[in-house]
């Protein structure tokens, strides 16, 4: 971990991608202690915010196709051995996350990749499921896009906020402290979203079955 903690302590555009796309593989690089140090040297003039952002969505798309690709041509019993194997554990998987977010997918359908990227414990691993369910590749793509970026641009805001509150020696214990809130509020903008894409559906499917009867 000695090479991540080096690229955490030069933050550039290129290491920001190659850190999101190891987050969104199998790698437990902790965006937030990614995205928001950027942004908060981004408002200090160092890098610009909104390219912090898009080569961290980038980064995180490319991360999540490795695994939507690993899954989708090795199948389920190869994820689990290598979740259970030696290798793994130093990975921070278990089979049980993995089940975790199968079960995640199952509930929610495809728009899982979408929220899925914005709840912790499951973001990095959303692909999977979608890989094993053989979920239309540019869909899951545009999701996750949607998602990470989502993701990434509350983290940049909460970065940029702290440059003008938090000195540099105290931005990690910050982001620590801040990241409660950020997952809460974030968790609720989930749940209003699952909300309303059940709704959404259920009145397209009321409205199907309206539309077969007249006829």
């Amino acid at each position: 971990m000695s090479i991540i903690s080096s690229l955490l302590n030069n933050l550039n555009y290129s290491t920001i991608f190659l850190l999101m796309l190891l987050e969104s593989t199998v790698v437990p690089v902790p965006s937030e202690l990614v995205v928001a140090p950027a942004a908060y040297h981004s408002a200090g003039g160092n890098l610009n915010v909104i390219l912090v952002v898009f080569f961290a969505t980038i980064g995180a798309d490319v991360g999540a196709s490795i695994n939507y690709f690993v899954a989708l041509y090795v199948g389920r019993p190869v994820i689990y051995r290598f979740a259970n194997s030696k290798l793994g554990k130093m990975c921070l998987l278990n089979q049980e996350k993995i089940e975790k977010s199968e079960r995640y997918f199952d509930d929610h359908g495809i728009i899982a990749t979408l929220t899925g990227r914005l709840i912790p414990g499951i973001r990095h691993l959303i692909s999977l499921p979608a890989g094993l369910a053989r979920m239309n590749y540019w869909k899951f793509l545009l999701y996750t896009t949607i998602g990470a970026g989502c993701w990434h641009a509350t983290l940049a805001a909460m970065g940029w906020y702290m440059h003008a509150i938090v000195p540099e020696d105290r931005l990690e214990s910050s982001i620590k402290e801040y990241n409660h809130y950020i997952v809460a509020v974030i968790l609720g903008l989930v749940a209003l979203m699952v909300v309303y894409f059940f709704i959404k559906g259920m009145l397209n499917k009321k409205g199907k079955i309206n539309h077969d009867e007249s006829h």
